[in-house]
């Protein structure tokens, strides 16, 4: 795209050698949402691509996000004291249509891959489309649904943590395929993502105080901080290092070099230091100043990560070790962090580190863009299909018979004939010598 290649001859001719191999262990995906998702995908006409549907899916995503910025930009709309004798800036129908949208997204999340196999258009570039495209989504998620706890209370710092563990939490799953080549879906993914949908309902229902008032002593707010930080560690993280152990102990993963292996946490690990140097050490408290952009920033550092990992272990090639984007990041961080003062020199001013984040953003944002739609564009070329249509099978073409010519037709013509004296005079024969 543009002129830029993002993917190599072995990229490629690891997609081509690509199968899909996942496992679910979860009860309530198998019992309860797959039942659901194989009645859905039956409204869905045959014609309709499966990554259509991922991307509409996304789309809900992004417009929840723009919705619930546009009314409480800052994340103050939670502040009771604050708006104790107003109407709370955010309407009640925003957190219903929210809450709608994200079911929806989480559905067509669920059934874009049965929809796949319906129409038989199932290709690595569809696996690669829906989970970069949830790598995108994990973090704008969490940023919407600070919303409903503010940040008051809650203060962008801790949010910032939380962000950190929930995008960690869906980079550990791409981490473990890396090394054992199955996908190992996470069990709690489905729990989080009604519990998400059921907790905008009731906001949508009873109000935003729902989250400000404490019972038995503990704000609702705490508890799922609790649970966020908690579920990562108690119901995926010591099964990726088990089944990643097994894969090495029984010979049955990528057996890939322990500098190999780890190397996909080094980009990850350099983005939530890096971020959070600048969230705890800035001059101007920028993540105070402007928490959704420092939020945004870090989100889409981590789905350009994510990418080039699900690239590398879909196509079983070595991941990059560090990734080109976290250098202007690190620049900034350095810029936004530095001591002035102790050196004697002009402290840098919020202004100027509003315009660093700025524009950051806007870089880092762009060139993700451009990398995802430039690895799709690749892909397609590669494999001569269209991203968003379902490229029909072409029906095998009838090819009539070379009529052959006059002196080939004498030729077949005098062979039929000597074959038939040939059996004439055999059959005489064997009457003679009876």
């Amino acid at each position: 795209m543009f002129g830029i290649k993002y993917l190599t001859e072995a990229h490629l001719k690891g997609f081509d050698k690509y199968k899909y191999n996942c496992i679910d262990t979860s009860w309530f995906s198998n019992n309860v949402m797959h039942p659901f998702w194989n009645k859905c995908v039956k409204f869905f006409p045959r014609w309709l691509a499966p990554n259509l549907i991922t991307f509409s899916g996304f789309l809900l995503t992004i417009f929840n996000f723009f919705l619930i910025a546009f009314y409480d930009y800052d994340f103050e709309a939670a502040d009771y004291e604050k708006y104790r004798n107003e109407p709370n800036p955010i309407p009640r129908w925003v957190w219903m249509v929210a809450g709608v949208n994200l079911f929806i997204a989480y559905t067509l999340d669920g059934i874009d891959g049965k929809q796949a196999r319906r129409t038989g258009t199932s290709s690595p570039l569809g696996e690669l489309f829906d989970h970069g495209l949830d790598s995108y989504s994990t973090s704008i998620i969490h940023i919407y649904m600070y919303s409903l706890f503010g940040r008051v209370d809650f203060s962008p710092i801790r949010m910032h943590f939380i962000t950190l563990m929930g995008v960690v939490n869906f980079y550990i799953t791409h981490f473990e395929k890396y090394n054992t080549g199955v996908m190992y879906l996470p069990i709690a993914y489905d729990y989080v993502m009604c519990s998400v949908c059921l907790s905008l309902a009731f906001t949508t229902i009873i109000g935003p105080w729902i989250w400000t008032t404490k019972y038995f002593g503990i704000l609702p707010r705490q508890f799922f901080e609790v649970l966020l930080y908690s579920s990562g560690p108690i119901t995926s993280w010591w099964v990726t290092g088990r089944n990643i152990y097994r894969s090495y102990k029984n010979k049955t993963g990528k057996m890939r070099p322990f500098g190999e292996a780890v190397r996909p946490l080094v980009p990850l690990g350099f983005l939530c230091f890096i971020t959070t140097v600048w969230a705890l050490f800035s001059v101007n408290k920028i993540v105070f100043d402007q928490p959704r952009l420092f939020f945004v920033l870090t989100g889409t550092l981590f789905s350009n990560i994510c990418c080039r990992l699900i690239v590398a272990q879909m196509s079983d090639t070595p991941t990059d070790r560090f990734n080109a984007l976290l250098y202007p990041t690190a620049i900034c961080v350095a810029f936004g962090c530095f001591p002035y003062s102790s050196f004697n020199l002009t402290q840098l001013s919020l202004e100027t580190e509003r315009w660093l984040i700025y524009l950051l953003t806007a870089l880092v944002t762009l060139a993700h863009l451009h990398y995802g739609a430039g690895v799709v564009c690749e892909m397609c070329d590669h494999f001569k299909i269209r991203c968003f249509k379902v490229t029909p099978v072409q029906p095998i073409q009838h090819i009539p018979a070379a009529i052959p010519s006059v002196p080939v037709l004498e030729s077949m013509e005098n062979q039929i004939t000597h074959s038939k004296i040939y059996k004439r005079t055999t059959k005489i024969g064997s009457i003679l010598i009876l």
